[in-house]
C-alpha cells in the first residue's frame, strides 16, 4: 500500500496537477472571501466569522477533488498498466487505499494553507482572538471528512471509463448527488420527509460544522468512504473478469 501511496504523490508532484489544485483552491478561497463583494466575503460580514469560507470550500470540493481523482484508475485503464499493477504481491483493497490515501494527502494539502485565514480572522477580532475556536476546529474536521467522501467518490467513479474528462464528469455528478439531492428531496417530499436528509452529506457537514462532534455524524462518513471504496474493489473485480 506504501508503494501505491508514494507513486501516487509522485506522480502529483511530478506533473503540475498538484500545484495547480492548491494555487487554484486558494486563490479561489482568496478572491471570495476577502476580494469580491458578495455572501461568502469575511470583511463584507462585519464580525470575525470563518462561516463563510467552509460553505464555500464545500463547492469548490465537488470540482476540485474529482480533478484529483479523474486519473486514479481511468489512466490505468487507458495505459493498460492496472493489470500489471496486480500482478505485484498486492491485492485489491490495498491498491485502492493507496490511490485513496494518496488523492485525500493532496486535498488536505491544499487546505493546510488556511490555517492562515484562522490567524487573519484571530486578529480580525475585537478583542483580538474573539472567534468560535471550537466551531472552527469542527468544521475543519467536517471539510476532511467531506474531502475524504469526494474522494472516494471520484476513485469509484474513475474505475468507469479510462477518459478522465468522463471520470471527472461522472464524479462530479455522484459528489454533487450524495451532498444536496437527499436534502432537496425531503424538502420537496409530501406527507413529510422521512427523515431523507439525514442519508445526504449536508446534513452531517453543516452539523459537525457547528463544533460538536457527534459520533454518529462521524459513523456516516465512515460507512461513506468505506461503502465507495468497496464498490471500487466490487467494479475493478468486475472489469477484470469482462477483460
Amino acid at each position: 500500500m506504501l508503494a501505491i501511496l508514494n507513486k501516487e504523490i509522485n506522480s502529483f508532484f511530478s506533473s503540475p496537477i498538484a500545484y495547480l489544485v492548491i494555487g487554484l483552491f486558494l486563490v479561489a478561497c482568496g478572491l471570495f472571501l476577502f476580494v469580491f463583494t458578495g455572501e461568502y466575503n469575511i470583511l463584507d460580514n462585519g464580525f470575525a466569522d470563518l462561516k463563510p469560507f467552509f460553505k464555500l470550500a464545500q463547492w469548490i470540493f465537488i470540482f476540485l477533488i474529482p480533478a484529483i481523482t479523474m486519473k486514479s484508475f481511468a489512466e490505468e485503464n487507458r495505459q493498460g498498466t492496472l493489470e500489471l499493477l496486480l500482478t505485484r504481491p498486492i491485492g485489491f483493497p490495498q491498491l485502492i487505499l493507496g490511490k485513496f490515501l494518496g488523492a485525500l494527502l493532496l486535498a488536505v494539502l491544499a487546505i493546510l494553507p488556511t490555517v492562515l485565514y484562522v490567524i487573519t480572522i484571530h486578529q480580525l477580532g475585537r478583542p483580538v482572538g474573539n472567534f468560535d475556536v471550537g466551531g472552527t476546529l469542527g468544521s475543519y474536521l467536517g471539510l476532511i471528512l467531506l474531502a475524504g467522501c469526494y474522494t472516494a467518490i471520484g476513485i469509484f467513479a474513475s474505475t468507469f471509463t479510462k477518459n478522465q474528462i468522463v471520470a471527472f464528469i461522472v464524479a462530479v455528478f455522484l459528489c454533487f448527488l450524495a451532498y444536496f439531492a437527499f436534502e432537496g428531496l425531503a424538502d420537496f417530499s409530501l406527507g413529510g420527509n422521512y427523515g431523507l436528509e439525514y442519508l445526504g452529506i449536508s446534513y452531517h457537514y453543516q452539523s459537525i460544522s457547528r463544533g460538536v462532534v457527534d459520533t454518529r455524524n462521524l459513523i456516516y462518513f465512515f460507512s461513506l468512504i468505506f461503502l465507495f471504496l468497496k464498490l471500487t474493489e466490487i467494479k475493478l473485480k468486475a472489469n477484470q473478469q469482462n477483460s
